[in-house]
């Protein structure tokens, strides 16, 4: 682990960034990509270490992939041509990689193994196991398939019809990719619609998928196509900046080309709801992915209530808005908000936990927490938990802090923002 004082002296931020590209479409461009047939090219990738995990899987698969900064190019023979893997396929700390491999490799004709780390080895892996053996798929390990290691014996699969129990864009995209190799039409029914990266890439491939009121069809046996994928900027890396300049005194930022796909603009909505000065103008474009400049600048913000379908569409920012509602005047109720339980930690007890030790007034529930503020916030000795959301929001928190913050382990963050402290230093002032 490596720790790091963060001592800021009454900061304002000021200038423009370019937050890097969105993970959760990283991921799925290289998965993509890999499964079609042909060459791909992959820019605005993000090269963090899950996405990188992501790349390492598909080579061990016999698929070249070159990469060079943030762009990646992907030379497969297609999922028919891929090779039965040697080693096992390790994940490293990214729940997107283990879960989606699943679906992936359900439905080839060989054998393979699938681990993470130790985070990984604790995160639920039947809510993607259960629906897959559904399909006929092959999957055996701890708990009868609920942690890894799992094994993965790749088996021809049928169709389902599945209706999602809990809001999960991994779920949904595991079903779907084994789906692309099941026979007859699998569907997917969704109560709260989930980010729907995966529904926009498989059209982007060339696939033939109809999405209509919360219900999505695909028909096995498609092929994909190599294709060309320009990859936005990360709205939930976008978040952390975007909240940092409505709560640092005298600040304004500008953040180009961040993702606005509306299954996660969540962010926006709170922060709009919260009365933030933010200016949001959408770039015109025919892309697969809207994207807009976001300028935000200090505001008075008051306390909000969030639940309900909203919950999906900001899962991963709920640590940063826990923070953001340390400073709004009155009592902001996060609710609905379970599967932070289940993420690289049990984030609700995390973010209460540390915050609380930087003075603030929060209260954790069984599904979300209760924040009271303003408050004035003080330094303290905290721990990122190794989950890189938890410390990109302490190091936020640390701007207003009066005295230093001490993070265990900074370097987590690089799983999703490798450069996120080189843009801090950017637009300090």
């Amino acid at each position: 682990m490596t720790s790091k004082v963060l001592n800021y002296n009454n900061p304002s931020l000021q200038g423009s960034i370019t937050v890097p590209g969105d993970k959760s479409i990283s991921h799925r461009a290289v998965m993509f990509g890999a499964i079609a047939k042909g060459k791909t090219t992959v820019t605005g990738f993000l090269p963090g270490d899950d996405c990188l995990s992501t790349i390492d899987c598909f080579r061990k698969l016999g698929v070249k992939i070159e990469v060079d900064g943030t762009k990646v190019e992907i030379d497969s023979p297609g999922i028919d041509g891929w090779e039965e893997p040697k080693e096992v396929l390790y994940t490293g700390n990214s729940g997107t990689t283990t879960r989606l491999m699943l679906g992936i490799l359900a439905g080839t004709d060989f054998h393979s193994v699938i681990t993470g780390d130790d985070s990984i080895a604790k995160r639920p892996m039947a809510r993607v196991t259960n629906p897959l053996k559904q399909m006929g798929a092959q999957i055996a390990g701890r708990k009868n398939g609920e942690f890894t290691p799992l094994a993965i014996q790749g088996t021809k699969l049928k169709n389902i019809d599945y209706a999602m129990p809990v809001a999960s864009a991994q779920v949904k995209s595991a079903i779907l990719l084994a789906g692309l190799q099941a026979e007859g039409t699998t569907i997917v029914r969704e109560k709260e619609v989930s980010r729907d990266h995966t529904e926009r890439m498989l059209k982007q491939f060339g696939a033939n998928i109809e999405v209509e009121d919360g219900v999505i069809s695909l028909k096995g046996g498609q092929k994909l196509h190599g294709t060309h994928v320009d990859v936005p900027g990360d709205i939930s890396s976008a978040a952390f900046f975007l909240v940092a300049g409505a709560i640092v005194p005298n600040s304004e930022i500008l953040l180009k080309n961040v993702g606005i796909n509306p299954t996660r603009d969540g962010i926006i909505e709170v922060l709009q709801n919260m009365g933030a000065d933010m200016v949001i103008e959408e770039d015109i474009d025919d892309a697969a992915e809207p994207t807009a400049t976001i300028t935000i600048r200090t505001s008075n913000l008051k306390g909000t209530t969030i639940e309900g379908d909203i919950i999906p569409r900001l899962i991963d920012e709920i640590p940063i808005i826990a923070l953001l509602a340390t400073q709004a005047e009155g009592t902001t109720i996060i609710r609905d908000a379970q599967e932070l339980k289940v993420k690289e930690t049990d984030r609700i007890v995390a973010v209460a936990n540390e915050l609380k030790k930087l003075g603030a007034n929060i209260t954790a529930t069984d599904d979300g927490m209760i924040i009271h503020g303003p408050t004035k916030l003080h330094g303290a000795e905290v721990s990122t938990y190794g989950d890189h959301r938890i410390g990109m929001m302490l190091a936020i928190a640390s701007l207003i802090t009066d005295s230093p913050v001490e993070m265990d382990d900074a370097k987590c963050i690089a799983i999703s923002y490798p450069t996120f402290f080189e843009h801090l230093d950017l637009l300090l002032k």
